[in-house]
């Protein structure tokens, strides 16, 4: 079977690059573009990719139903938080099915002629990523759906009484969507879509095989206790542990033996200010703030936001989803409220009647 060929634009957002430790350790991990290391690091089968075991078995029927009928696969929306595997599995689709793979996202698709470039440039049975699809303009998701449905174009050329429709016939297609916001997502749009499936945070066990896969394409020693620090502390997500793996690998090599063992992963993490429960120095100072300054809360995601100094985007995109999911926050009505196992993170405890925090 003939590899895919993979093409990715340049995106035209600036990337901030990763902080080295601190309070954007997490987030620029996750926000950075993905370097040819970490794309090295990705299976490129279905064999090969560990977790998401029922988003996997759904996407194999597919797969194995489209070939067997000699046709395109049926569109497919990807939800979750960043660094699961989204971008991951559109390739292994590709893959798996001889097909080419494009690769854009939302915010580079501004207008109906650049959708039009994209679409008229793929060949049958061809595979269109689109990261982020929730940030496509209202206006170019309209001619999305007659693309999706129909697989055509009505693009509208001049202005004033020159003006003039023209149709173009495009090739079929499989759409791949993915989102890290999938309540965005317009009615019409979710609709298009045969299957719509989300990726979970990874749990430890998971992760730990990430772990020792990642370590021996690298050539890394890991010991298995090594392996299970670096999971513990990588959020529930692949990307983070690949990332924090490079980092192991540089301190072992240079303040250890070469090789990564727990005091060696643990005393590294340290280092980038990542603890035990793999909360980075942004978790705890959202943590705090809602506890010193607003009685635990309930507050509002843009009112914190103002307060850490960080995009509310951001914050609900990255930090919040792992925070609500570990027990650390929960939303109200009102706004996101700090938990007893929040307070308990960053040395609090909530006084008796005002929930205001004081230390133990």
């Amino acid at each position: 079977m003939p590899e895919p060929k993979i093409q990715n634009p340049k995106s035209k957002i600036a990337a901030t690059p990763p902080a080295a430790t601190g309070l954007g350790y997490i987030t620029s991990t996750l926000a950075a573009p993905v370097s040819p290391a970490e794309a090295a690091l990705r299976p490129l089968s279905f064999g090969d990719f560990t977790g998401q075991l029922k988003t996997v078995e759904r996407l194999q029927v597919m797969v194995g139903a489209a070939k067997k009928r000699g046709e395109p696969l049926n569109h497919i929306l990807l939800a979750g938080p960043p660094g699961l595997g989204k971008t991951t599995l559109a390739f292994i689709l590709g893959h798996e099915l001889g097909k080419n793979v494009r690769v854009t996202s939302g915010p580079v698709v501004e207008k109906a002629g650049d959708l039009a470039g994209l679409l008229t440039n793929l060949e049958e049975g061809d595979i269109l990523f689109i990261d982020e699809i929730h940030r496509i303009p209202k206006t170019v998701e309209e001619y999305l759906y007659s693309a999706m449905e129909d697989f055509r174009l009505d693009i509208m050329i001049d202005q004033g009484p020159n003006a003039r429709s023209v149709r173009l016939t495009i090739p079929r297609f499989t759409l791949v969507g993915a989102t890290t916001r999938a309540g965005l997502l317009t009615a019409p749009l979710r609709s298009r879509f045969t299957l719509q499936t989300r990726l979970d945070y990874y749990d430890h066990a998971t992760l730990k095989g990430i772990v020792h896969r990642s370590c021996g394409l690298l050539g890394v020693p890991v010991e298995d206790e090594g392996a299970h620090e670096i999971a513990t502390r990588s959020r529930g997500t692949p990307r983070i542990a690949n990332n924090l793996i490079n980092f192991c690998r540089d301190y072992a090599q240079e303040r250890a033996k070469g090789k990564i063992t727990r005091p060696v992963a643990a005393d590294a993490l340290e280092l980038l200010e990542i603890d035990a429960r793999g909360l980075d120095e942004m978790d705890k100072r959202m943590l705090r703030i809602m506890a010193e300054n607003y009685r635990g809360g309930p507050v509002g995601m843009s009112t914190i936001a103002v307060a850490v100094g960080e995009e509310a985007e951001t914050l609900e995109e990255v930090h919040e989803p792992f925070l609500i999911q570990e027990g650390y926050l929960q939303r109200t009505p009102q706004g996101r409220a700090l938990t007893a196992k929040g307070y308990a993170a960053i040395g609090l405890k909530p006084a008796p009647g005002d929930g205001q925090g004081a230390l133990l």
